[in-house]
């Protein structure tokens, strides 16, 4: 029997911890796991077997980390068949009489992906497909994609593994405390996008043990249609006794885990510090269990890289500014490639309160496909919103659907067979919620008979396509009365029959419906509310206009869907200072942005060229350089980082403030290479930063390394499995004050002690700031580090406050850090 079909009617047990288990075999700190494919296939093989033994249906082969980034193409063809002959010799020895398979195992790349870092999406593909075609010639049952805390590489990843094979392809991510991906995504978000590229399933891995990963595994059996997977680590780890060891024994975790899979979990397995034992206990206390059946959620749902939006709860607002239809200066900005304009109609549509921005940028004088990918992608780094894909060429939608981080909406497609017949492989391929016009060749139907019989065959073709009905939302297209008096009538009929009739959510451009009229909103407004009522699930609209926007609030008020008219209650006092005609003044993006400078709010919503703008307005009105820092650029990091650490925004904000101060900051310096006089005393000290032998994974350290830079620390960056010897060395030539080291992996943490211990000898007065996914305050007291930091700002705000009265460092700013 194949996977799928195993999957469809049986509860599969998965397999444990490796890299625990390879440390206690032997492993020395600083080698990597997978060479042991190669040097002691016997360990490995006889690890494997254990867990066959154990109950597993799967077990995954030893190649967490094989792919280009750590080895090159020749390492790899030699590496990846040991793993799989490994595991095929663990399954042809073992006991177990259970269906047994081999997984292709493949975690992160340990770089963060564009815009956010500086690894293209594009060569994330390549270096994950890599893997993937070597092991799919080998012979593998399907790919395994785990432990992925990024929602772009989980799409650059998935990507990967459907173009280079038609094996299953299960993929497992893993979360931090706060119920979000390190990059922010939500459990929802998540379930969107990887559902919608076809995963075979879905689930939780690593991080931490059953009981904290419990809410997140629930919100994935509410929302997903597909199998759900559970793979938690053994609980936190300590140190007991000089050994690492980890808090939930296996009686604790095989009873919360058996107690999801009697909830829907249909996958489940352990994660780092289990063995065949938790497995084991985990078969032994669910296999009488019949396999909850896997539901169909019928949820409408698109995403962006942080947040889902679920049609039906609430209406939709798509946000329409963001198109050069009758507005010259947007045309203007796009033919100058003018970027910084487009954030910016962006943004002021984010704090007007729209759920999608729409994306259109078609002119017939510009290359639509290049800046349609590169709005989406810049839109991206500064905005959380799902964004709607608006184009009518083929080639611009497909390059920014491959780009898009998340699910998006797609506008559009329609009953015109050559239409569905471009748009619907797309959708099939990325993913996407697709807005589908009632038209075909015929052009739009005078009738709302005649619409809904459009959006019936437009639903079969789909279908074909294996595109759910969930995935299609109808626009029964609003025309203008003032040429047709009965057009609104007919809009609204069908709209109101598609949804009760056909069960499909709806969508309109609902200023259409007063063109050639005066007074526009008014009609709009009233329009608006009519369409409410007979179902309208989201709206393309102008979230400027006033009358727009008080029928969106008064309907959910109304409704019931605004919690004690909390929402209605915050609009409010626009309706009393508006002058009749008048749009409603935006509101600032948070109160402590208030009263902010135009450069601290570019640098506050990540605008990069803005920010460089405004820096050099400012040393060209004469301030002073280090002004400029301390008046503009670090109050304004901060007002970010306070928001990062409430949970208010997410390390994609985060990094896109620090790089607009960045931009900032490179206008600074350029400046005082020429004043050189203004630029004594501007580094607040030297910070040696590296992650530890044997570890390749740079993520955090190089947001560390970004933030230090910008509140005015020197950083020497030694990049990479770099040995304890040469951060010493890098700590004694510069005389560094601080030293910051980083470890992903647990294998690597016997290596960062080392280090600490080397410094300790030869550079004693270096205080010793450690992190990473694997580090806990118990870890990091036991290996006789200064500070633990659970997150980048937790590092600035400890060397801002070790450098109180230390010689090498400036004494301001402390107060200011949260």
């Amino acid at each position: 029997m194949d996977f799928r079909s195993y999957l469809q009617s049986h509860i599969v047990y998965l397999d444990g911890g490796m890299g625990t288990l390879l440390q206690a075999a032997g492993l020395p700190a600083g080698e990597s796991p997978m060479l042991w494919n190669l040097t002691h296939p016997e360990v490995i093989t006889e690890l494997q077997r254990q867990y066959f033994d154990a109950g597993s249906n799967v077990v995954s082969t030893n190649t967490f980390g094989a792919n280009l980034l750590h080895f090159s193409k020749e390492e790899l063809q030699k590496i990846i068949p040991a793993a799989i002959d490994c595991a095929r010799a663990a399954r042809d020895s073992s006991s177990g009489a259970q269906q047994k398979f081999i997984a292709l195992d493949l975690g992160p790349s340990g770089r963060l992906l564009e815009p956010f870092g500086d690894y293209d999406f594009e060569e994330a593909v390549q270096c994950f497909a890599e893997s993937i075609r070597i092991g799919v010639a080998y012979g593998v049952d399907l790919v395994f994609l785990e432990t992925v805390n990024d929602c772009y590489e989980t799409k650059a990843m998935l990507l990967a593994a459907k173009e280079n094979c038609d094996l299953p392809v299960m993929v497992s991510n893993a979360y931090s405390e706060d119920g979000k991906l390190m990059t922010g995504a939500s459990p929802a978000a998540m379930v969107a996008m990887l559902e919608g590229m076809g995963a075979d399933a879905i689930g939780v891995n690593c991080s931490l043990g059953p009981k904290a990963l419990r809410p997140i595994v629930e919100q994935y059996l509410e929302h997903a249609s597909i199998p759900v997977l559970f793979k938690p680590n053994a609980g936190l780890p300590h140190v007991t006794d000089g050994r690492t060891v980890f808090d939930v024994a296996p009686e604790e975790f095989s009873d919360e885990v058996a107690s999801l899979v009697e909830k829907g979990v249909r996958l489940a397995g352990g994660c780092c510090g289990t063995t065949p034992e938790y497995i084991r206990q985990v078969v032994e206390k669910t296999t009488a269990m019949a396999p909850v059946p896997v539901l169909p959620k019928n949820e409408t749902v698109v995403s962006s890289y942080a947040d889902a939006v679920i049609f039906g709860q609430a209406p939709v607002l798509i946000g329409e500014r963001i198109n050069p239809t009758g507005k010259k200066r947007f045309k203007q900005a796009l033919v100058e490639n003018d970027i910084g304009y487009i954030l910016n109609e962006g943004l002021k549509q984010q704090e007007k309160g729209v759920h999608i921005l729409d994306v259109n940028v078609g002119l017939p004088e510009i290359d639509e496909a290049a800046l349609l990918e590169t709005a989406v992608k810049e839109l991206q780094a500064v905005i959380s919103l799902p964004l709607q894909i608006d184009t009518a060429d083929t080639a611009a939608m497909e390059r920014a659907l491959r780009r898009y981080n998340g699910k998006a909406m797609i506008n559009s497609v329609n009953g015109k067979q050559a239409v569905m017949e471009q748009i619907f492989p797309l959708v099939k391929k990325y993913g996407g919620v697709v807005v589908a016009l009632t038209l075909d060749e015929e052009g739009i139907p005078a009738t709302a008979e005649k619409r809904v019989a459009i959006a019936r065959r437009i639903l079969e073709t789909a279908a074909k396509y294996g595109i759910d009905k969930k995935d299609l939302v109808f626009d029964t297209l609003a025309m203008t009365i003032s040429a047709d008096q009965q057009a609104g009538q007919a809009t609204l009929e069908a709209l109101h029959r598609i949804r009760t009739e056909l069960g499909c959510h709806t969508s309109l451009g609902v200023s259409n419906i007063s063109f050639g009229l005066p007074s526009r909103d008014a009609v709009n407004g009233v329009f608006f509310a009519m369409a409410l009522t007979n179902g309208l699930s989201a709206a393309i609209m102008n979230p400027n206009s006033l009358e727009m926007m008080k029928t969106y609030h008064a309907y959910c008020a109304l409704r019931g869907l605004d919690e004690n008219c909390l929402k209605y209650l915050a609009f409010a006092p626009q309706l009393a200072a508006a002058a009749p005609a008048a749009s409603a003044p935006a509101a600032p993006v948070s109160a402590a942005e208030a009263g902010a400078s135009g450069l601290q709010n570019a640098v506050v919503k990540g605008l990069r060229e803005e920010a460089a703008t405004l820096a050099q307005a400012q040393l060209d009105a004469s301030v002073a350089p280090l002004d400029v820092v301390q008046k503009e650029l670090i109050p304004a990091l901060d007002i970010v980082g306070r928001n990062f650490e409430a949970k208010k925004v997410f390390l994609p904000q985060l990094l896109m403030s620090a790089e607009a101060a960045k931009a900032a900051f490179e206008k600074l310096k350029a400046y005082m290479v020429q004043h050189p006089e203004q630029a004594e005393g501007n580094s607040k000290g030297d910070f040696v930063l590296a992650t530890v032998h044997g570890d390749i994974h740079d993520i955090g350290k190089n947001i560390v390394r970004l933030l230090l830079e910008n509140y005015g620390f020197r950083v020497w960056d030694l990049g990479k499995d770099v040995p304890a010897e040469t951060i010493v060395a890098a700590t004694v030539e510069h005389h560094a004050p601080l030293v910051g080291l980083s470890a992903l992996m647990t294998t690597t943490v016997p290596a960062m002690e080392e280090t600490i211990r080397q410094l300790r000898v030869s550079a004693p007065w270096a205080k010793v700031v450690v992190g990473g996914a694997v580090l806990t305050q118990d870890y990091a007291d036991r290996i006789g580090a200064d500070h633990y930091a659970k997150d980048a700002m937790e590092t600035v705000r400890y060397a801002i406050q070790a450098g109180e009265g230390n010689g090498n460092f400036l004494k301001g700013n402390v107060d200011t850090i949260p």
